[in-house]
């Protein structure tokens, strides 16, 4: 649960607002929302686990190459 509390008593409801959008964000509460607003069969669970699975490998790749290159 995300929370978030004024930092004094002067600091205004826009920017108390704009952090706890922020930690809301950070925290990948709007994502998890939509990703389980609608049913989602486990085939296309599967495939799409696979994908970020495959992403992640390639990212570490990546990383690996340019400390060779150095």
């Amino acid at each position: 649960m995300v929370r978030v509390e004024a930092k004094g008593p002067r600091e205004s409801f826009h920017s108390l607002m704009r952090r706890f959008k922020k930690a809301c964000e950070n925290a990948g509460l709007m994502r998890e929302i939509k990703r389980k607003a609608h049913y989602e069969k486990p085939s296309d669970k599967k495939r799409r686990e696979r994908a970020r699975r495959r992403r992640e490998a390639r990212k570490q790749l990546r990383k690996q190459g340019s400390r060779t290159k150095g």
